[in-house]
C-alpha cells in the first residue's frame, strides 16, 4: 500500500452492485454494496469505542444510489436503506479493497455465530423511469 493512496478512477455499478476503484499505486478493488454497507466508517455501523459496533443484517440486496465527494480525501455514500452517514476516507477504501478476503470471512463467521444466515441477494431490477 503506498502512504497516501488516491482514487484516480470510482466507477459505481448499480447492476452488480459493485463499486469499482483504481487507484495511483495501480491497486484496483471491486468493492460488492453489501461489503461496503456492512463495514461502514459511520458510528451507526462502528459504534462509538471499540466493541461497540453493530452487525448489519440482511444487507444483501443494498445498492449504492449517490456518492458524494468530501473534500479532497473521502466520499459519502448514500444506500438505498437510507444510510449515508459513512464517510469513506481514501486509505478506508484501501483497506476495504486489500483487505476483502478476511473482513468479508469476519463478517460471515459474526453472522453464523448471532445465529443468522446470509440471504442470496435478489436479481438487480433497474428502477422504473417515469416520462
Amino acid at each position: 500500500m503506498s502512504k497516501n493512496p488516491i482514487p484516480t478512477e470510482i466507477n459505481l455499478s448499480q447492476k452488480e452492485r459493485l463499486l469499482k476503484v483504481s487507484f495511483d499505486d495501480g491497486a484496483e478493488f471491486e468493492l460488492p454494496c453489501e461489503y461496503l454497507r456492512v463495514n461502514s466508517p459511520s458510528a451507526e455501523v462502528q459504534g462509538h469505542g471499540p466493541g461497540q459496533g453493530v452487525l448489519q443484517l440482511d444487507k444483501q440486496d443494498v445498492n449504492i444510489i449517490g456518492i458524494e465527494p468530501v473534500g479532497s480525501y473521502a466520499v459519502l455514500l448514500r444506500f438505498d436503506d437510507d444510510h449515508d452517514t459513512g464517510i469513506y476516507a481514501w486509505d478506508t477504501l484501501y483497506k476495504l479493497g486489500a483487505n476483502y478476503d478476511e473482513n468479508w470471512a469476519d463478517y460471515l463467521k459474526r453472522l453464523e455465530e448471532a445465529g443468522h444466515k446470509r440471504k442470496q441477494p435478489k436479481p438487480y431490477v433497474p428502477p422504473l423511469s417515469v416520462k
